[in-house]
């Protein structure tokens, strides 16, 4: 699972690096939480085969199917596994037709020692930043007009690197394999794991656990970092 991470370079910047250009007022943030908004790039919804062009967007986490009668189903949806995504009704659509990248600097994950959850925060090791492999939806009430644009992040096993701190971890894309992944690519999944860039990790102080705290020094290292 990926319920908790940051982004804090210059969005614009970042978007290049995947093929974006674009304009958006994303604050630095360093402890993103679901149902908040996320940056993300994904195909324009107006593309089209002779002129495909991506965009820079914001989007709500938490994945609400556009046949949802009741949008309080994306704070369920904030992961889709990878062994899965192209079957569950959830999100086979959306794996099919609306791909997306999120765009992040590092993301954490609590590892249990003992009774204790020790929060890690979990960077490339380059300190680049990078982007999760998501899938976004368009949701419309038919009743009062609402609409949403919500995102999940797919995750799969943990590599052999984050397998000390936890059985699952985000898929992280490099804008190579980004590319890939926006453009249809399969099978892409299957082989993240092993394809993945190096990472570092790092515990944290534990003020990261609740949502309303924010900050740089959130991923201050409180001990000693783990390499791979």
């Amino acid at each position: 699972m990926c319920g908790r991470f940051a982004f804090y370079s210059p969005a614009e910047a970042t978007a290049a690096l995947f093929g974006v250009s674009g304009s958006l007022d994303v604050k630095p943030r360093y402890n993103i939480a679901p149902t908040q908004y996320i940056a993300a790039v994904r195909d324009r919804v107006d593309a089209t085969d002779d002129h495909p062009a991506r965009e820079l967007v914001m989007l709500r986490w938490g994945l609400v199917p556009f046949w949802a009668k009741d949008p309080a189903i994306g704070n369920r949806m904030i992961n889709a596994r990878a062994e899965t995504v192209a079957e569950k009704p959830a999100f086979r659509a959306a794996y099919r037709r609306r791909r997306c990248i999120v765009l992040a600097d590092g993301f954490y994950e609590w590892h249990r020692d003992g009774s204790v959850k020790i929060p890690y925060y979990i960077s490339l090791a380059s300190e680049e930043p990078f982007a999760f492999a998501g899938l976004w939806e368009h949701w419309q009430d038919k009743e009062s007009d609402e609409s949403l644009q919500t995102a999940t992040l797919i995750t799969m096993a943990a590599n052999d690197f984050l397998t000390s701190l936890h059985d699952r971890m985000p898929v992280i894309l490099e804008p190579e394999r980004a590319e890939r992944w926006l453009a249809g690519e399969e099978n892409l999944l299957d082989t993240a794991a092993q394809d993945g860039p190096a990472l570092t990790a790092w515990p944290v102080d534990r003020r990261v656990n609740n949502a309303r705290n924010e900050g740089d020094d959130l991923i201050v290292p409180s001990g000693e970092s783990l390499e791979g």
